[in-house]
């Protein structure tokens, strides 16, 4: 459908969007500091993580929980200061501020998206085999009249028929994605176990 029936998506303040003041798209998730649209709204441009903002660092940082019966705030496994928030905190938000639904990416899915908090939440992941390793499929949202939101999925390329030895552009694709991986900080793949830490300590808090 066009977007004539849609009003345009909005910024609140460079780090999030908004559509029609219903749906709202950020990267990590709302942790334990956001509670409303204005707190992100205030956020000062320009604006990196040297400014120690709790708020920023939720946006960006956090995960929900591992599924909907896992409520309120949990240490997260990606480090100190670090948190999950439960559906509660999703419903809340939601119920608060007039929204339909949270959008937000920051984990790779097996199935390029997956819903928390009954649907009002859903984690969206459009690279199809995440760094090569994941073989995970992608997906996007296409957002219809109402507001109905639709997934569309992009799947994998199933494996080449030659092996890399035989083919040098292979070599090349592996080559450039294991330096990428490198200079990168893990993605986790949603729901696949994670290494032993402490998760009851409060230094991951």
């Amino acid at each position: 459908m066009g977007m004539d029936t849609l009003q345009p998506t909005f910024q609140l303040s460079s780090t999030c969007g908004a559509i029609e003041k219903k749906i709202i798209c950020m990267h990590g998730g709302i942790g334990r500091s956001i509670h409303s649209v204005e707190q992100i709204e205030k956020l000062e441009r320009p604006i990196t993580m040297d400014a120690g903002s709790i708020i920023l660092m939720d946006l960006l940082w956090s995960d929900p929980t591992e599924n909907d019966s896992i409520e309120g705030l949990r240490p997260n496994a990606r480090g100190p200061g670090l948190v999950t928030f439960g559906p509660d905190r999703v419903t809340e938000f939601c119920k608060k501020n007039k929204l339909q639904l949270i959008i937000r990416a920051h984990e790779c899915v097996m199935d390029g998206f997956e819903r928390f908090a009954q649907g009002q939440l859903i984690t969206l992941f459009s690279a199809t085999n995440y760094c090569g390793t994941a073989n995970n499929a992608g997906a996007i949202l296409v957002v219809g009249r109402g507001l109905v939101v639709v997934p569309k999925l992009i799947h994998p390329l199933p494996p080449p028929l030659q092996s890399p030895e035989t083919s040098p552009e292979r070599a090349m694709d592996d080559t450039w994605m294991q330096e990428l991986n490198i200079q990168r900080p893990p993605t986790p793949t949603r729901g696949r176990p994670q290494p032993d830490l402490d998760r009851s300590s409060l230094a991951y808090i």
